[in-house]
Parts: structure tokens; C-alpha cells; sequence
């Protein structure tokens, strides 16, 4: 595992993590995290475990579907960056700390600036009451953390993640650690060695972000869905020689990708 040791420092002793260093690091499936939010180190995770949201079999819930159809929120895309990642950051119940601190979200900031970082956010009027953020890097997706404060605004939000990565070809949604919530979705877990494999094909791959989803993309997207989750078999299809291999099967982790 790498740390702040390596990392030049500024001129407060906190680690400055170049944004370059970062799309490298995400690229060979590393992603930071810090113990808690007033931590000044910052330690690069490369778990043995990864969960996965394969975008060829990403399931949404009979329920839910009723309700992203009901679009009880405004969804946007790349208008309130900073808000949502400090939202993502803030204490709440079931989770009074956080592994977001300040280098990490200066380094998402600049990831955004060099346009490899991206948020889904649920408005309410002006309020912003949901919204989820994370980084692209080629046909790659890294899914970091969301939030929630009005009912399912975090998981509208991850509906139309999913929705508008698939529009803009992207073949890989990495949720980083598995949990019930995520399993919803039809996440599944794969060995580190796995998820290399996948990633190596995704980073070769050109897609982009798309800000826009029309209310018609958006239906097509929901109405491909079935609803039951075809658990793995999309991404060993698009896995070619590497078809042969298997959800990794242990326990949960604790990154907050999904837990809102």
C-alpha cells in the first residue's frame, strides 16, 4: 500500500496529491482514503476484494423504477461539484466519520478541472438533496461516495449514473467495496486479479460523460432492465479470453460508495 509518505507536502505538512499521480494510481486500480476527515495522510488502497456494477446487467428495483419514472427530483449532472463531494464528507447517522479529508477533496477538485472527475446530483427546487461523484478515466468509472437527505435521492441518482454511462460507452462501474445496498443493483465481487483484467480492457476503451440525459434516454435505459440480475454474465461475455472468470466470493467492506 502506498501513503503520504510519498507524496510531496505543502506548505501546511499535508500531502498534496498531484492529479496526475492520481490518474495513474486509478489507472493500475489504487484509490485513496484517509482514516478520517481531520487526518493529514492519505494511504492508496488496492483491496483483495473489489465490487463491481457490471452496466450490462445493472439491475433496478420494480419500486425504485416507479419512482425515477415519477422524477420526484431534478437530476443534473456537473453543476454543484464541491458541494456534493463535501456532502459526501459531512457526518451522518451511521456514519459520524468519514475517510474523505481536505487533500483528498483538493485532488478531486482538480481531477474535475481536468475533466476526469464527475457528479449526478438530485435537486429539489434550489436544494440540493442527493447526489453521488466519482472518476472516469477512459471506459472506466471509479464510483467514490453519496449522499442522501430526502428518500432515494442517492439512488435516482446512482439510476442515472449507470444510465448515462452506458449512453457514453463506458464498460466498467467500479463500486470499490461490496455491500448489501449495492447488491440491489446486481453488484458483484471480484478478486483484485480479476478486476485488473477488467480495467486493463476499460482504460483502452473511448467514452465520455454525458451531462445531458433526456427523460427518452433515461426510459429506454429503464425499460433494457430486467428485473432480476443476470449476476457476472455480461462481464464475462465482454471479458474474451479472459471469459472463465468468477465473482469472488467473501465478506463486505466499508468505503461509503452505495451506503446512502
Amino acid at each position: 500500500m502506498l501513503s503520504s509518505e510519498h507524496l510531496p507536502e505543502d506548505v501546511f505538512g499535508a500531502p498534496v496529491i498531484h492529479p496526475e499521480l492520481a490518474v495513474q494510481a486509478y489507472s493500475i486500480g489504487l484509490f485513496p482514503m484517509a482514516d478520517d476527515r481531520d487526518d493529514k495522510n492519505v494511504h492508496w488502497v488496492d483491496p483483495i476484494e473489489r465490487g463491481v456494477l457490471p452496466l450490462d446487467d445493472f439491475n433496478v428495483p420494480k419500486r425504485l423504477k416507479r419512482t425515477v419514472l415519477n422524477a420526484p427530483y431534478d437530476v443534473r449532472a456537473n453543476t454543484a461539484v464541491e458541494d456534493v463531494i463535501r456532502l459526501c464528507a459531512a457526518s451522518a447517522v451511521g456514519r459520524e466519520d468519514t475517510w474523505i479529508n481536505e487533500p483528498i477533496i483538493e485532488m478531486y477538485l482538480n481531477l474535475f478541472d481536468m475533466g476526469h472527475l464527475h457528479t449526478v446530483e438530485c435537486w429539489q427546487g434550489d436544494r440540493l438533496v442527493g447526489g453521488l461523484y466519482g472518476v472516469a478515466i477512459e471506459g472506466a468509472f471509479f464510483g467514490e461516495s453519496m449522499f442522501s437527505l430526502e428518500r432515494d435521492a442517492s439512488k435516482i441518482a446512482l439510476v442515472s449514473l449507470a444510465a448515462r454511462l452506458r449512453l457514453g460507452g463506458f464498460r466498467l462501474l467500479d463500486c470499490q467495496f461490496m455491500n448489501r445496498h449495492l447488491e440491489q443493483f446486481g453488484a458483484v465481487p471480484l478478486h483484485r486479479v480479476a478486476f485488473r483484467k477488467f480495467l486493463d480492457k476499460a482504460i483502452q476503451v473511448t467514452a465520455a460523460f454525458p451531462e445531458h440525459l433526456s427523460d427518452m434516454e433515461l426510459r429506454q435505459f429503464l425499460q433494457s432492465r430486467s428485473q432480476t440480475s443476470n449476476t457476472g454474465c455480461s462481464m464475462a461475455l465482454s471479458a474474451g479470453d479472459d471469459a472463465n472468470i468468477q465473482p469472488w466470493k467473501t465478506g463486505e467492506g466499508s468505503r461509503f460508495f452505495g451506503n446512502s
